[in-house]
């Protein structure tokens, strides 16, 4: 799959992250199309949260650029990550436990309001309609991930599973073009897993939004990307689709090892 620039949604430019004299990141590069799934893998260390950090933000880059809709993301700051249209779950829940299914999905959606500060201590029919739109738009979503029985139970009272599925919910409340997905298949039993690989593919073919998935389980990396995008050692060493990739003698040795 050859990336035309103009239909790149996402453009990794020669990404190179140090931290003191350790290289975690060198020389990264890769386009993500509009409308795909690319699947980012490689064994522990390799450099694939590094590069989410990068993506997300929270760590500088020393060399390269990241580009999104075309324009440099260098500058943005980590607050208006959600506003230009990238979402993000991470592999440790941060879930508000004492609130609701509902309440949690909500706060994803908040990062769209228009009502400021003062706005939301004094509600007026503005942001009362607005809020009702809001909450519209989290029932939406509760229903699409079959979270509607638990809706208003706190999410600390649910088993992980179901936490997993309202942190992915509450990523896309915020109506990413991009959703950056940190090992969403950690800690899921099997039924669990086949649930996130169908969920995945109606992101993409239903919602229209393009996601970058970091996984340790290549089951479920390779059933649901349409390219990916192997590294080690910080280092890309193999793109191509999921039946090349799991032919690439280098993709193989950092795995297995040996020849």
């Amino acid at each position: 799959m050859v990336v035309d620039e103009t239909n790149a949604l996402l453009q990794v430019k020669g990404i190179t992250v140090r931290f003191g004299g350790i290289t975690a990141l060198d020389s990264v590069s890769f386009d993500l199309p509009r409308d795909k799934i690319c699947g980012l893998i490689g064994p522990n260390g390799a450099g694939k949260t590094t590069l989410f950090n990068c993506l997300s933000r929270l760590y500088a880059y020393q060399e390269g650029d990241l580009l999104f809709e075309g324009k440099s993301i260098t500058d943005t700051p980590v607050h208006e990550m959600t506003q230009i249209g990238i979402g993000r779950t991470f592999q440790n829940l941060a879930m508000f436990k004492t609130m609701t299914v509902q309440e949690n999905v909500m706060v994803g959606a908040h990062s769209k309001s228009e009502t400021g500060f003062i706005g939301g201590l004094l509600p007026n029919a503005k942001t009362r309609k607005e809020e009702q739109h809001l909450r519209e738009l989290a029932d939406d979503l509760i229903t699409r991930l079959k979270l509607t029985d638990v809706a208003h139970r706190q999410v600390g009272d649910l088993p992980f599973g179901y936490q997993k599925r309202v942190e992915f919910a509450r990523a896309l409340a915020a109506q990413p073009r991009l959703l950056l997905l940190d090992e969403p298949a950690a800690g899921l039993n099997h039924e669990e897993l086949e649930d996130l690989a169908t969920l995945i593919k109606q992101v993409r073919d239903d919602m229209g939004i393009s996601v970058l998935l970091v996984e340790h389980h290549m089951q479920l990396v390779m059933a649901v990307s349409d390219w990916i995008v192997a590294l080690n050692f910080g280092k890309k060493i193999a793109e191509g689709t999921p039946e090349e990739i799991q032919k690439h003698p280098d993709v193989i040795r950092a795995y297995l090892g040996g020849d």
